[in-house]
């Protein structure tokens, strides 16, 4: 078999330059997945091709995921795991994510130039890493609550290339004005590998800081997430009254992650603590000044274009006014109206980076459909719909999470607020004890998702982007930097969920701040004051 892959123009081709020992793996994968579901148990082999398809995610940086990961998802359509008619309904449960990522994504792109404006600002005069950490993680978690965690982190990532690009220029010896391969380390020097390796590490944690950052604020409000909206549009609750039911488990665990920034930058454990090198903070110093020299009236007049445009969005999401995507669309029309950029080969480029990835969230949902067609939750959601009280809360919060750690937390929370309306509509379950769960699902599937990449659309959105394999962010790495922040995030999530959400919950409603809805959720939207 490894001769046939060094050896015939077909092996060589099967995948390309992934390794090997990848290629037999997923060959492995395909002869095995047949012979489990049809002579085995389809239920087992549901959940091995779940595993097999995290396997992708993982050796990201070996393989872009989209190729394996959609061999096996043609697999499973082909052997009757899921039928194209479910995949297809997923996407379009799905297509307001695919819109966003098409459109928003590619909408960042052109207002970069004042992004990296304002952030080389903030680099500049904040010199202290622990400060700067907090800083990210912090603006990520509010414009999360207002915007979304995706576009956040497309937004996070484009600041992180910029400097990034703008140091292995120079390390590569040339002039800031000049073209550069920044995926091309053989140009840079021996005398500045070592700052190289650093500013990757200084990079990563911030990248990390603000990855987690996006959670934190996404958990707050209707708007951060895609399944928050899915749930307050059942639960029937406005963005204030959604804001007031999350707040008893979510301002503790955003208390709790900022503390836990200070205490992984303090103690430089898990890859946190590293500090941005002399060179190369002296050369983000240097190209302030000459962007500052040589930047023209109309290059001013196209940062404050791009500022407008930007405000825009911001007032654009927070009201709610459109679908995600179709506000990034008229990002893209905005943007590029008011900067000069009308030709179709440099509009183009933006879509370079969203594209793949929007691909690979498609194969996704075809995984996604085989989980639902082959019940592969059906056990734990049968379980924890059979406790009661504090523990039933806490039971949702539970497997709320670790089911999202392993699919996805939007179909998790699709999935479990289906079968609590259900329940409360055939009188299993009352209306107090819906809001209870409601609530523990929406924070359960966001909370400790951040524990893999797989939960959260914007962690596995960062480790495809062209980033990751600039700063050496892998799969691992990921799941390794994420874990301090998933242990002291889900244990307070998990603490509120259990002590503090119920009676919390019963003083707001005696306060008048949240409503006390006698009718089930998506019947009439109407209720009346406890």
């Amino acid at each position: 078999m490894t001769t046939f892959f060094h050896n015939n123009a077909y092996g060589r081709n099967f995948l390309g330059n992934a390794p090997v020992w990848y290629k037999y793996t997923i060959i492995v994968f395909l002869l095995l997945n047949p012979i489990l579901f049809l002579t085995v148990d389809p239920y087992l082999a549901g959940w091995i091709l779940v595993l097999e398809f995290i396997f992708t995610l993982a050796m990201a940086l070996k393989c872009y995921p989209l190729q394996p990961g959609g061999l096996l998802a043609i697999q499973a359509v082909a052997l009757g795991m899921t039928s194209p008619s479910t995949v297809y309904h997923e996407v379009e449960l799905g297509l307001e994510v695919i819109l966003l990522l098409i459109f928003m994504v590619a909408g960042i792109y052109f207002i970069k130039d004042m992004l990296l404006y304002v952030f080389t600002k903030i680099l500049v005069y904040v010199r202290s890493k622990l400060i700067l950490s907090l800083l990210f993680s912090f603006v990520a978690a509010v414009l999360s609550a207002f915007l979304d965690a995706l576009t956040v982190t497309a937004v996070v990532i484009t600041i992180a290339v910029g400097f990034y690009s703008i140091y292995h220029k120079v390390a590569s010896g040339k002039e800031f004005h000049h073209d550069h391969d920044f995926h091309d380390d053989e140009q840079v020097g021996p005398p500045n590998r070592d700052d190289l390796e650093k500013f990757r590490a200084f990079l990563r944690s911030l990248m990390m800081h603000a990855a987690v950052g996006t959670a934190l604020g996404g958990v707050c409000t209707l708007v951060g997430e895609p399944q928050n909206i899915i749930i307050a549009d059942r639960a029937g609750w406005d963005f204030v009254e959604f804001f007031l039911r999350m707040s008893p488990v979510t301002m503790p665990v955003l208390a709790v992650g900022l503390l836990t920034v200070i205490f992984l930058e303090s103690t430089k454990v898990f890859g946190y603590g590293s500090k941005i090198p002399p060179s190369v903070m002296n050369i983000i110093l240097d190209f302030d000044r000459h962007e500052d020299e040589r930047r023209t009236k109309q290059d001013y007049a196209r940062i404050i274009a791009q500022a407008v445009v930007a405000l825009w969005l911001v007032i654009g999401l927070m009201l709610h006014l459109a679908a995600v995507g179709l506000i990034g669309l008229s990002i893209i029309v905005l943007a590029t109206s008011f900067t000069g950029v009308i030709e179709e080969h440099q509009i183009g480029k933006a879509f370079e980076e969203a594209l793949p990835f929007t691909a690979l969230l498609v194969v996704f949902f075809a995984i996604v459909a085989v989980i639902n067609d082959q019940g592969l939750f059906a056990p734990v959601i049968n379980y924890v719909l059979q406790q009661e009280g504090a523990t039933q809360v806490a039971s949702f919060f539970v497997a709320n999470g670790l089911l999202s750690a392993i699919s996805d937390n939007v179909f998790v929370a699709t999935v479990y607020i289906g079968e609590i309306q259900t329940a409360l509509n055939n009188g299993v379950i009352n209306r107090d004890t819906f809001d209870l769960l409601a609530v523990a699902i929406n924070t359960g599937t966001n909370i400790p998702s951040v524990a893999t990449p797989n939960g959260q659309a914007a962690f596995l959105f960062l480790l495809t982007s062209a980033l990751a394999p600039l700063i050496r962010l892998s799969y691992m790495k990921m799941v390794v930097m994420a874990l301090p922040y998933t242990i002291t995030m889900s244990i307070t999530g998990f603490i509120a969920a259990y002590f503090y959400l119920m009676p919390a919950t019963q003083d707001l409603y005696e306060a008048g701040l949240i409503t006390q809805h006698t009718e089930s959720p998506g019947e009439t939207g109407s209720s009346s004051h406890h």
